[in-house]
């Protein structure tokens, strides 16, 4: 049933985006996407792409990147922590890391510069633009890019002085301030940027609980928001065919991490509240220098420092609370310590009109990668007054060539082609003494066609291949079979429509896509009472199809709606687990959903300037259910989030009053079902963390 409702729904968006045109012709937008060897316009990328642009992300510096990303078709997010690090694209991504390192699904570039392990280096001021691209990305990102690719976007240096400054402040005692200021720093020579951004927040839980003298303690700030960023940017043009840029970051983010309570409210009662901290040193230096009239050399090279400690109160309690049970309460905390160092090298050749191949119909893109990636875990764990070590060292590299050709066969009909060449390597070692060594060839790529009708309609199909590398998993699992993991890939199909009508009026995005899974890496993991394990294994084959679309309609200068949607259908199609006699044995998830892939999500809303000066915003953003893990059957609950905001402009000045999650909806981020209460004896039991609640504010901001 749910099935046909899936296809009907997917029909009836086809029907409702693609009505006759009547427009003549028309101006095509003006957005950029730069993720692809070769920026195009976003009505001419044959790609499931979502774009938010400046004017979205103005007035949303203080939001968690996750909950604003969330908002595009088939975006989904994980928590378990002060904020989400992982995302998924139509149901494909990571949800949480604790002992075993972990190779990401979803590639995360901010200003060119990777931070694919963790969403928490995210924040959105001063951001010019991101790009979502949705589906195997293998040609350009390889190993980092199976599920797809965001591209995050500062703004950049300008000739002329300008600057920024915003102030926020809301409930839960947020606090946010930033500037940022650019502009030529020598003559026709030198340009320059730099911004600053604090924003904290007492967070959204509290704490209650009796310290060990025997005093009540309650707390508002052990699930705090406290985040500082900086970056800096220069663009030297070192002579009249090479421009050099030079991108710095530095990231100090010191949040807590208190967030799941026994009894599922905003109330916990632990006594050793965690901490969820990043802080990172990170630069990019790229070269673009014209070799000829025929074809330009980039090169890129990028370089991050992370210091990591993720740490939380393993048993949510105060010692004492439960002495009066029949188990009796335990008192453990859990710290993982990570120390990541990341080096990337990238250099191409990009053809130029002069330089076109195959007399002149072929725009041609040639280039090598290398990528050096260290991971040192310290993980400090306490069982009562016994401490336990553990320590591992997880070593990549890559070395990567790549091409890519687009071949005009006619004037409305263009052949892409492209295919990426992979060595990975892996070192692992712990302090369990395993030692793991392992090298594999992997091979991406991408043939695609793209029809332009007319300059209002664009058609395009391709077939692409993605790969995720496999990996090791760190300390106990239950059986040695699981102790390493297989490499994943997946074929993936979309055809899609670009299109607008009524003299650009009504903009139009529509995809359709289907993926095949191969040796579908699966997060599981094992619970009793105090030893949780979670692990990664493979299942034999899984598939998903569904649709993106995004609309936009201005009726006059005044009114924008806009519309998104999402709909996806995902499966394990053969799933086979290992028994406690090492045989492999149908496992109960074959035929069921990937954890994290919500079956819809939307978003619809409105900016309507109703009298000069005074913008009126609004939306709605909702998500079907969808299940927490693949280890157990519990599932989110659908929900629908209501956002308002006021902003009133004058001259340079801009005030904005906003409101989100009006209704104070309840919906969770994170979900588990194992064994933590005494008072129920140790039974399994759902615990949820919960997303924000209503938080309301105000930002005033002046631009110069």
């Amino acid at each position: 049933m749910k099935t046909n409702i899936l296809t009907g729904s997917m029909i009836a968006a086809y029907a409702l985006l693609n009505t006759p045109a009547f427009a003549e012709e028309v101006t095509l937008d003006p957005i950029v996407v730069s993720a692809d060897f070769r920026e195009a316009k976003l009505s001419e990328t044959a790609n499931s792409v979502s774009v938010i642009g400046e004017e979205e992300i103005y007035d949303k510096s203080s939001s968690a990147f996750e909950e604003v990303i969330g908002k595009t078709p088939n975006v989904n997010f994980a928590s378990g922590a002060s904020r989400a690090h992982y995302i998924q694209i139509r149901g494909i991504g990571e949800r949480s890391q604790f002992a075993t390192p972990v190779n990401p699904s979803v590639g995360l570039n901010i200003d060119g510069i990777e931070f694919s392990q963790s969403a928490l280096a995210v924040t959105l001021f001063d951001v010019n633009q991101i790009e979502v691209l949705r589906g195997p990305q293998g040609t350009t990102f390889g190993a980092t890019g199976m599920a797809g690719v965001i591209n995050i976007q500062s703004n950049e240096p300008t000739k002329e002085t300008e600057g920024h400054i915003e102030a926020t402040v809301g409930n839960y005692n947020t606090k946010a301030f930033g500037a940022a200021v650019g502009g030529t720093l020598i003559e026709d020579t030198l340009l320059g940027r730099i911004s600053v951004y604090k924003n904290t927040s007492d967070g959204f839980m509290k704490n209650w609980h009796i310290d060990s003298e025997g005093n009540p303690i309650s707390q508002d700030d052990t699930n705090n928001i406290d985040e500082l960023t900086a970056k800096a940017k220069l663009r030297w043009f070192a002579s009249d065919n090479h421009t050099i840029d030079l991108n710095y970051m530095h990231l100090d983010v010191d949040n807590g991490y208190d967030a799941f309570s026994l009894d599922n409210t905003r109330t916990t009662n632990s006594d050793e509240q965690g901490k969820d901290t990043q802080k990172t040193d990170a630069f990019s230096l790229k070269s673009t220098y014209q070799v000829n009239p025929k074809m330009h050399l980039v090169s890129k090279v990028s370089y991050s420092n992370s210091d990591l400690e993720y740490s939380y109160d393993e048993d949510w309690s105060y010692v004492g609370q439960f002495d009066d049970t029949s188990y009796g309460g335990y008192s453990w905390f859990d710290q993982y310590l990570r120390d990541r160092e990341q080096t990337d090298l990238d250099v191409r050749l990009i053809s130029d009109d002069e330089g076109r191949i195959f007399s002149g119909s072929t725009d041609w893109t040639m280039g090598v990668y290398a990528k050096n990636f260290t991971e040192d875990l310290t993980r400090n764990r306490r069982e009562g007054d016994t401490y336990v070590l553990f320590t591992n060292e997880y070593k990549t590299k890559n070395r990567a060539i790549y091409g890519q050709l687009d071949s005009i066969l006619t004037p409305k009909l263009t052949l892409t082609t492209g295919l990426r060449a992979e060595k990975w390597e892996v070192s692992y070692s712990d302090s369990d003494d395993v030692i793991i060594n392992t090298d594999e060839n992997l091979f991406g790529g991408k043939i695609g066609l793209q029809y332009q009708q007319d300059s209002s309609h664009l058609y395009y199909v391709s077939l692409s291949k993605g790969y995720k590398p496999g990996g090791v998993n760190a300390g106990d699992v239950p059986s040695p079979e699981y102790k390493d993991y297989q490499t994943e890939t997946l074929w993936n199909i979309d055809a899609g429509l670009n299109a607008n009508y009524f003299d650009n009026a009504l903009i139009s995005r529509l995809n359709f896509f289907y993926g095949k899974r191969k040796d579908q890496q699966v997060k599981v993991y094992t619970s009793d009472f105090q030893d949780f394990t979670d692990y990664l294994t493979n299942a034999a084959e899984g598939h998903y199809y569904g649709l993106e679309a995004e609309l936009d309609y201005y009726p006059n200068d005044n009114v924008h709606f806009y519309g998104s949607l999402g709909l996806l259908k995902s499966k394990f199609d053969e799933y086979a687990e290992y028994d406690e006699q090492g045989n492999l044995v149908p496992s109960s998830l074959e035929g069921r959903a990937p954890a994290h892939a919500p079956e819809y999500q939307y978003n619809i809303g409105v900016d309507y300037r109703f009298v000069e000066n005074w913008t009126f915003k609004a939306n709605a953003e909702g998500k079907g259910s969808y299940y927490f893990s693949n280890t157990h059957n519990e599932k989110s609950t659908a929900y629908t989030l209501f956002n308002s905001s006021l902003e009133y402009t004058h001259d340079n000045w801009t005030a904005t009053v906003w409101v989100r999650n009006i209704t104070d909806e309840d919906y969770y981020v994170r979900g588990f079902l194992w064994e933590q209460d005494p008072r129920d004896d140790y039974a399994l039991e759902r615990f949820t963390q919960f997303g924000a609640p209503r938080t309301v504010g105000f930002t005033v901001a002046y631009d110069f």
